[in-house]
């Protein structure tokens, strides 16, 4: 019974044409992570896989370790601004969350040259550096609201689409639900909504969390040409959302003989779904650059799959107040927890460096991302839901471009560009982010600084309908992000 509910919930937070899972909503979304780095790679638009001697090698391309020949350390807070314009029948509104986060904290540690004494200083292998980073991958803090006149139809339509399903009232609990509250009513053998048409409908939501990485990386360079790495990661993420869909309107009474409307009784209805999720897992970076000559560097990287152990607490209510005769009908949360396990996509990524002597350089990085690669397992349905992520997913390219520029020995300026792939089928778009960025670097100390800018799409679905004549109601969703990273290192 609960995998049939889960199965048939039109979760509040859905961004898809289909009704499915909850799990297969959550492995897009907690698969669809950043890079953690420091201002200055944010500055570069995250274009990191030809580059080295920056702390943020220790999490994205290991192989840029062997670049250091001193030890370093460097942590970088950041200040999220956050804004979401949902339009719905017509009417827009505007959600804004300000967040302040720590981003980033790397250390590595360099040792001494392992040429012997009388050899040659410059062949074989040069160094074994060691790296460690804690990075935020993920910012779920968010917030979400749209409002509007529904003409076309009403949540009752879905509750009633729920009853008539064989089983319905025992299997779905939100039929049950509908069918107590007035909401649905028997019409022969079919159940229908008695809900007038023109509902003022509402959505609010509110969620928190995010999704941290540990990491720890080794790397090397021989002879100054081909630097080699590999590291750990271990993840988590915790994620906590509350949603209410809120719906006013008129309840209608009939007349048993001519089933006419005789009255209208207004109605509000609530809807809540509140979900907790934790999580733990663990993955393996390998990753190389070289440097056919010395002003140009290529680098690949590769990312395994995150395997996810995940525990799931998810519960629904409802409760309506009916006008006449003054009733209010009230239900628990029906509450489903479950445990699950996730692997993630696989990442490679490939670039480019070209360096102008001291002025600067310009990166460029394309990365392949196997969002079809994404699979639940150990639960109820895994299958079903890995068949839904086939469908409703696909593997996107990224693409990352970057430049720094110097103005004087100390002062360095930077611009970049992100572009993340289109991971939903039909439906999103990509994330497009422009950074840019300013540094100071000494010979002990820097401190850099970084402005982001990100914006893509969504279509928000609060219900979902599949044998109604009228359409899914569907809300279009512009989210912003402005982000502003301040890096502060120290080298020893």
């Amino acid at each position: 019974m609960r995998f049939k509910f889960l199965l048939a919930v039109a979760v509040l937070t859905s961004a898809t044409q289909l009704t499915y899972a909850q799990y297969v909503q959550d492995a897009l979304r907690f698969s669809r992570s950043t890079q953690g780095t420091t201002a200055r790679m944010k500055g570069l638009g995250n274009a990191t896989t030809a580059l080295g001697g920056d702390l943020s090698s220790v999490s994205t391309n290991p192989a840029g370790l062997g670049f250091f020949n001193r030890s370093e350390f460097s942590f970088t807070p950041e200040y999220n601004m956050t804004s979401a314009d949902a339009t719905y029948w017509g009417h827009m509104e505007t959600a804004d969350k300000n967040q302040m986060n720590f981003n980033n904290a790397s250390v590595v540690f360099n040792t001494k040259s392992r040429v012997g004494r009388g050899q040659d200083a410059t062949q074989g292998f040069l160094n074994f550096n060691f790296g460690l980073s804690w990075n935020r991958t993920n910012n779920f803090y968010n917030k979400l609201n749209y409002s509007g006149t529904n003409g076309d139809n009403s949540i009752a339509d879905y509750f009633a689409e729920l009853a008539n399903e064989p089983y319905g009232l025992e299997d779905y609990p939100e039929a049950a639900w509908g069918v107590r509250h007035q909401l649905v009513r028997l019409n022969g053998n079919l159940y229908v909504p008695n809900t007038a048409r023109g509902a003022d409908q509402y959505f609010d939501q509110a969620t928190t969390g995010g999704q941290n990485e540990f990491s720890v990386s080794m790397g090397t360079n021989y002879s100054n040409k081909l630097y080699l790495g590999l590291g750990l990661g271990f993840t988590s993420l915790r994620y906590r959302s509350n949603s209410t869909f809120t719906e006013s309107n008129d309840i209608n009474t009939l007349d048993v003989g001519s089933n006419q409307t005789v009255s209208a009784v207004p109605y509000d209805s609530f809807y809540d779904v509140t979900q907790r999720t934790n999580g733990s897992g663990f993955n393996l970076k390998l990753g190389m650059i070289y440097k056919p000559v010395s002003s140009v560097q290529l680098g690949a990287s590769f990312t395994s799959p995150t395997w996810y152990s995940i525990e799931d607490h998810t519960s629904y209510a409802l409760q309506t107040n009916v006008a006449d005769p003054g009733r209010s009908y009230i239900e628990s949360p029906e509450a489903y927890n479950y445990n699950y396990n996730l692997r993630t996509p696989m990442k490679v990524s490939g670039g480019m460096a070209v360096f102008f002597k001291q002025s600067g350089f310009i990166t460029a990085d394309v990365e392949y991302v196997d969002y079809e690669g994404m699979k639940i397992s150990d639960t109820p349905g895994a299958e079903n839901d890995n068949a839904n992520i086939a469908k409703l997913y696909q593997s996107t390219v990224n693409a990352r471009l970057g430049a720094e520029g110097r103005l004087n020995p100390n002062v360095y300026l930077r611009a970049g560009y992100n572009y993340q792939g289109n991971p939903e089928r039909e439906i999103g778009s990509a994330i497009n982010t422009y950074s840019g960025g300013i540094g100071y670097r000494g010979s002990n100390f820097y401190v850099d600084a970084t402005y982001a800018n990100s914006s893509w799409k969504q279509q928000i679905y609060p219900y979902e309908l599949y044998n109604s004549p009228t359409a899914s109601p569907e809300a279009d969703v512009k989210r912003k992000y402005n982000n502003v990273y301040l890096t502060i290192g120290f080298r020893f």
